[in-house]
């Protein structure tokens, strides 16, 4: 019967594949010898401070905000009633070919969407308007709007 020939190349696939292994036992005896059985609850206890941050020590209690269940707003604010006085503003876009931009609100700098349906002449990017706002399905929308 034949010997079967052992090639270079598998003498050195078998070699790193003992060394991979000597490596991993290694590790893991390494890992053994770091590790801290038996830690306290209190030693794997993390808190967060009055930042937000993680930290392991506990709060101070003199720095404890309490809140008021009923000022906590979970989901979409509640809708709030927008004054019918006209509105003036600033075009800082409009696109006639899709047929919609946005005006900047003169005192607050709030920008609202208006559509070109809701117009009563043309406008262009730059023109002094006055309109009405009404809340849409995705927030304000201005109405009525005609040039200055």
């Amino acid at each position: 019967m034949a010997k079967p020939k052992e090639t270079f190349n598998k003498k050195e696939k078998e070699k790193k594949r003992l060394k991979q292994k000597q490596e991993k036992q290694e590790k893991m005896a390494e890992r053994k010898a770091q590790s801290k059985k038996g830690k306290s609850l209190e030693d794997m206890m993390a808190y967060i401070d009055e930042n937000g941050n993680i930290s392991d020590t506990p709060p101070d209690p003199r720095r404890k905000v309490i809140f008021k269940t009923e000022d906590i707003q979970i989901g979409v604010p509640k809708m709030e009633d927008i004054p019918d006085e006209p509105h003036t503003g600033i075009v800082s876009f409009f696109n006639d070919a899709k047929g919609f931009g946005f005006i900047n609100e003169q005192p607050s700098g709030e920008r609202i969407f208006v559509h070109i349906n809701q117009l009563t002449e043309p406008i262009r990017e730059g023109d002094k308007v006055t309109y009405e706002v009404e809340r849409g399905p995705r927030g304000l929308n201005a109405v009525q709007v005609k040039k200055l």
